[in-house]
């Protein structure tokens, strides 16, 4: 269960994570970032890290921390821009973005003590890290859970579906992904690359249990977070790429693009203005 004060909570973390979005892309300069693909987790990030993941950012290598791997790795500023407001780390480090000598790099490299559980990049991984993350804590008998944000293009990803299967056949209550659907990848629409129609029924004949939600509805979120389940849990989350900014939404243009002043003066006067 969840209140309204938790919601509030949830959506002013939001915000200052959308102005982190802003911040690292343009500190990134000549670098481009995977700033739409970022924009469409933020809800789901907040959500997770506000009130439904156990952690502590003074003791990173807590041994009953829950456990978050981006599978989606290119949208890491998202991931960094929560942890920042978590205290894994000073907001300043923000633009260290793909610096060099940086630990805040374009795709997430494990860092443990900085909150960064896992490397990944090269999609299709999460999950099965995520399965094994799982694995080990059931054989541990250790009661932590574990929650994996995949991409819906990822889904194109063999390897997604042995995990997925795998997951069902070991009975891993413990694990949670969240399927971030914007149906938008890095060269066009998911329907026109590699149609991944009926991914809801895709998932429950991998005997998992699915629950579909608006990706940017907190309540929706909160309310699958919090649901349990015998079975493995698919949250299939109807997002938004590109969130939150009017020249970004729905732009795949905006999936790996270089920030400049000028689009970033007026997203964050657009932001100020939603808040």
């Amino acid at each position: 269960m969840y209140n309204q004060n938790q919601v509030s909570k949830i959506k002013d973390l939001s915000i200052r994570i959308r102005e982190n979005i802003l911040t690292m892309s343009l500190s990134a300069g000549a670098s481009s970032s995977h700033f739409g693909g970022s924009l469409s987790t933020v809800e789901i990030l907040a959500t997770l890290y506000e009130c439904v993941m156990k952690f502590d950012s003074t003791k990173p290598l807590w041994e009953d921390r829950d456990r978050f791997i981006l599978s989606k790795g290119h949208a890491c500023l998202g991931y960094y821009s929560v942890l920042c407001e978590k205290g894994y780390f000073k907001k300043e480090d923000l633009n260290l973005f793909e610096k060099n000598d940086s630990y805040l790099l374009g795709h997430p490299v494990i860092n443990k003590n900085k909150g960064i559980e896992f490397s990944n990049g090269s999609l299709g991984m999460g999950l099965s890290l995520g399965v094994g993350v799982a694995i080990a804590a059931k054989k541990k008998k250790k009661n932590f859970k574990v929650f994996v944000l995949v991409g819906d293009g990822e889904c194109n990803e063999g390897s997604v579906w042995e995990a997925s299967m795998s997951a069902a056949h070991f009975k891993l209550e413990n694990l949670t992904a969240i399927l971030d659907n914007n149906s938008l990848q890095q060269t066009g629409k998911n329907n026109e690359i590699m149609s991944s129609e009926s991914l809801a029924e895709k998932w429950r004949s991998f005997n998992w249990d699915v629950k579909e939600i608006d990706g940017h509805n907190i309540s929706e979120i909160l309310t699958a977070l919090n649901d349990t389940s015998k079975k493995p849990k698919l949250i299939l989350a109807k997002t938004v790429k590109g969130k939150g900014f009017s020249f970004s939404e729905n732009n795949n243009d905006w999936h790996h693009k270089i920030m400049t002043k000028n689009q970033y003066d007026a997203a964050l006067k657009e932001l100020r203005g939603a808040k």
